[in-house]
């Protein structure tokens, strides 16, 4: 390299940025994390409208079609911005109105059951252990020693106190939470709407920065890396929805045929749960027969051997057909990039590893074939 005054002032530079990062690396990594928490929202809210977007582009493609009066094709953009927003709110009213009630019996089934197994666990160890006469000997002690019954009821009463003052502290923290979460929630969807309100715009904005900034050769990677990454995150959530309704319906057929209890609530759940690749069918499995537990627990059995017949046909039949084959992405590769998107970032990970990886490996085909 020749050493002129530019290359010189890149070495400077880079030199001063490393001695930064090493005296000042706390500072900068608190900075960054603010800076993550504030911008949060707005990728959130990009999210929102990446997925309405579908939805809108559905009622759009319509819209003109079955509109013939001038003065209301205008209104196509509110409109349908509108109704995709409906859409979705209105599902998920629809879901929470048949799940959240039979949680709520089954709360109730449980509560009222508990006395009745808590007896039963005392005739157990008292059939076992006599811990009756265990107790009567305790008793019998605390009331001849009322410094053992002081001591006991300090004992007792002092972490219950302490674990008071804890309680209240999370209930302040978990409240907190809650507003912030909120607040990030209000403020995405309000800048989702902005970006579906002006997303041509947007894109073109976007257009003119990239062609003044970056260079020709590659901008025009670039355009082809987003456009594969568009298209896997398409098909992917496209192909989940209709995988996850399917499989809805069937569970739901298929439990009042086998005469489940919770028929609905439990294939509705399976249903949302498939949302989540791979894992998330066994979720609901386990939450539906936990359900169906507290009615019959040989139904219960009955009913996870149900699911598991039922999700081979789903994952052979159903899913390669849906999902798969669009995706392009053998199944070593799903299972590979559910398991380390989860242990890297959860739930957001595993929902977000398969169409990144199906992306990666789109591109990494295309620059081997050359």
């Amino acid at each position: 390299m020749k050493l002129d005054w530019r290359n010189c002032g890149k070495i400077l530079v880079i030199v001063a940025l490393v001695y930064l990062l090493f005296s000042y690396g706390s500072a900068l990594l608190g900075v960054l994390e603010l800076v993550a928490k504030g911008v949060w929202p707005l990728i959130l809210g990009a999210g929102i409208a990446y997925i309405v977007n579908i939805l809108m582009n559905f009622y759009e493609r319509y819209y003109e079609i079955i509109c013939r009066n001038a003065a209301i094709c205008r209104l196509k953009r509110p409109m349908c911005l509108l109704l995709s927003f409906l859409s979705v709110f209105l599902v998920l009213v629809v879901l929470c109105q048949i799940i959240v009630p039979q949680l709520i019996a089954c709360a109730n089934v449980i509560l009222k059951q508990f006395p009745e197994a808590i007896d039963v666990a005392y005739k157990w160890l008292e059939d076992r252990y006599q811990i009756s006469a265990y107790l009567s000997e305790q008793v019998v002690e605390w009331t001849k020693n009322p410094l053992s019954l002081d001591g006991l009821l300090e004992n007792a009463f002092s972490p219950a106190l302490a674990g008071l003052g804890e309680a209240m502290s999370s209930i302040r923290g978990i409240l907190a939470s809650f507003g912030e979460v909120a607040f990030n929630v209000v403020v995405a969807i309000v800048f989702a709407v902005y970006l579906l309100a002006r997303k041509e715009r947007t894109l073109a904005d976007v257009r003119k920065l990239s062609m003044r900034f970056v260079p020709e050769r590659i901008r025009g990677k670039l355009a082809r890396a987003f456009s594969i990454l568009d298209e896997c995150f398409h098909r992917f959530i496209v192909g989940q929805c209709v995988e996850a309704v399917i499989l809805g319906i069937l569970c739901i057929v298929g439990m009042w045929i086998f005469r489940f209890p919770y028929a609905v609530m439990v294939g509705c759940l399976i249903g949302f749960t498939a949302l989540i690749p791979v894992a998330g069918a066994y979720i609901g499995a386990a939450a539906g027969a936990f359900m169906i537990f507290t009615v019959s627990p040989v139904k219960a059995a009955f009913f996870l051997v149900f699911i598991f017949v039922l999700q081979q046909l789903e994952g052979n039949l159903i899913y390669p057909r849906v999902v798969g084959k669009s995706m392009g992405l053998p199944g070593i590769w799903v299972l590979a990039a559910v398991v380390v998107g989860g242990a890297a970032f959860g739930i957001p990970g595993i929902l977000l590893g398969v169409p990144l990886t199906a992306a990666g490996y789109q591109l990494l085909q295309e620059a081997v074939d050359g």
